[in-house]
C-alpha cells in the first residue's frame, strides 16, 4: 500500500489504534504493523509519491520506523512484530529493488535508536530512507574537496534518538577555526517548507550553524527520481555553510 491511500484510514489509526492503551489506563494494547511504500522516483505519478511520514511522527501513541538498509528492513519488521504498540514501517518504494546479503546485524535492531552510518568530523547529515544513500553519494564528494561528513540514519522517527543527534553535533571538529555543522535532510517537502518536518531536529548547541533541506515540491512527478534531494544538490548546500562562514 502506498503511503496516500493511509488517508483513508486516518480516523482508524490516529483516532483509534494510537490512542486505545492511553484511553483504556494501559489495559488494551494495538499490537499492529503498518507497512506503508513512501516517497517517488518509481515514476508512479501524483497518487502513489506523497512522503507522509512526517505527519505520523507527530501522532503521540504511534512508533514510527523508516529502514534504508536491508539489516533494518528485516530487523525493524520483526521488532514490529514483537511490539504490543502500533508501529507505521515507512517503506521507500526506491528502494524496493536493493540487492544483498542480510547480515547477523539484522537480528539486533530495535525500534528505538539512531545509527551512525559514516563518522566524519566537520558536518553531521541528518537523514533517513532513501536520502541515506543520496547523503552517502555527497559524503564522497565532501571528502574529495576537503570536508568530512558524518551521516546519522535516524531509522526511528518516533521515538526519536536525540541523544545521538545531539552528541554528534557537539563534536569539534578536526580543525580548530571550523565550528562543526549541521544538515537536516530528508527526500521531499520544499526547502521553505523544511522547517514543518524539522521540528522532529532539535539541535542544543546554538552555536551550532545549521541547514535543512528537502526535495523538489511536485504536484504529479512522473520522471524517474521524483525530485528528491539529489547528492549534487546535498554537496551545494553543505559548500554553502561552510563558504558563508556559517
Amino acid at each position: 500500500m502506498t503511503v496516500n491511500f493511509s488517508l483513508l484510514a486516518l480516523d482508524q489509526i490516529v483516532n483509534n489504534a494510537a490512542t486505545l492503551c492511553h484511553m483504556s489506563g494501559g489495559q488494551m494494547h494495538v499490537p499492529i504493523v503498518i507497512r506503508m511504500a513512501t516517497g517517488a522516483g518509481r515514476q508512479l505519478a501524483a497518487q502513489h509519491s506523497h512522503s507522509l511520514e512526517v505527519w505520523y511522527a507527530h501522532v503521540p501513541g504511534l512508533r514510527v520506523v523508516a529502514p534504508a538498509t536491508i539489516d533494518d528492513a528485516r530487523g525493524l519488521l520483526r521488532a514490529a512484530l514483537a511490539s504490543p504498540d502500533p508501529v507505521i514501517i515507512f517503506e521507500p518504494i526506491s528502494l524496493y529493488n536493493m540487492e544483498g546479503e542480510l547480515t547477523a546485524a539484522a537480528s539486533e535492531v530495535r525500534l528505538e535508536g539512531a545509527r551512525v552510518h559514516r563518522p566524519g568530523s566537520d558536518v553531521t547529515l541528518v537523514t533517513y530512507g532513501a536520502s541515506l544513500w543520496r547523503c552517502a553519494d555527497a559524503a564522497n564528494e565532501l571528502a574529495s574537496g576537503g570536508i568530512e561528513a558524518e551521516i546519522i540514519d535516524l531509522r526511528s522517527l518516533r521515538p526519536l534518538d536525540d541523544a545521538t543527534i545531539l552528541a554528534s553535533a557537539a563534536q569539534d571538529t578536526a580543525c580548530r577555526d571550523r565550528r562543526r555543522r549541521l544538515a537536516y535532510l530528508r527526500s521531499l517537502c520544499r526547502d521553505r517548507d523544511a522547517d514543518r518536518g524539522a521540528g522532529l531536529l532539535r539541535p542544543g548547541r546554538a552555536d551550532r550553524a545549521r541547514l535543512r533541506r528537502g526535495g523538489a515540491d511536485p504536484v504529479s512527478e512522473a520522471s524517474r527520481g521524483g525530485g528528491a534531494a539529489s547528492p549534487a544538490r546535498i554537496v551545494a548546500a553543505v559548500k554553502r555553510m561552510f563558504s558563508d562562514g556559517q
